[in-house]
């Protein structure tokens, strides 16, 4: 578990790809549940600790996730996340150059419960959500490339479903179509990135998560 931002509001987590932010049918302990162990020993707090969950990464996916340390700052972030005021910055590797080397994205998503993944259409549907992200390549080596996204929505596998229609699976997804599933089992992408205005400070706020300590996220920081 690693913390790389905290004030008296708010805390964020380096999310490793085996963690789960909340609890689900597997029955591990989610993040919610350590980081609210965390703050009482570090904090030598007397009975129950809050932690509110602002949002979510699949559990194959690593980077920033947010919590609220107070009740006040949970309602906003809330707010916040759902008028789009978060700003979320992915890197993916893929193995397939894309057709563009910057392009807009746009999807109508249906999502399937039972199987959990969502499926990508160019039309509205009935019970559809409009998906959309902006991606420009940023690195690339001898097999692979790096993409930034900017995710405008925050649709269910949104990231994931988006870049397999366009032909680049993310490396290590079998869910969306890559053939090899990666040595940890995760998928390489990485949220890199949340900048927003405090919901209670009203200052800017940039959080940074650092990369996977893995061979081919190190390769592609250097270039960068």
């Amino acid at each position: 578990m690693e913390v790389i931002y905290e004030d008296n509001h708010l805390l964020a987590v380096n999310k490793t790809c085996h963690e789960i932010v909340q609890g689900d049918k597997t029955g591990d302990q989610p993040l919610s549940e350590q980081l609210k162990a965390w703050l009482k020993e570090k904090y030598h707090k007397p009975g129950n600790v809050f932690l509110g969950v602002a949002h979510r990464l699949d559990r194959p996916v690593t980077g920033v996730v947010l919590f609220a340390k107070t009740s006040k700052a949970l309602t906003r972030l809330n707010e916040m996340f759902r008028k789009g005021e978060v700003k979320k910055t992915y890197w993916a590797i893929v193995k397939n150059r894309p057709p563009k080397e910057e392009d807009k994205l746009c999807h109508w998503l249906l999502r399937d419960e039972k199987l959990n993944k969502s499926f990508p259409c160019k039309t509205k549907r009935a019970g559809a959500q409009e998906a959309l992200l902006h991606y420009r390549l940023i690195a690339q080596s001898e097999r692979y490339y790096l993409l930034e996204i900017d995710l405008k929505t925050g649709r269910h596998h949104q990231i994931r479903a988006q870049l397999a229609a366009i032909g680049c699976p993310i490396r290590g997804d079998l869910k969306y179509g890559y053939p090899r599933s990666n040595p940890d089992g995760g998928i390489s992408l990485h949220a890199r990135k949340a900048a927003f205005i405090h919901p209670v400070t009203q200052r800017p706020v940039e959080i940074l998560a650092p990369l996977p300590d893995e061979p081919l996220w190190k390769a592609f920081a250097a270039q960068l």
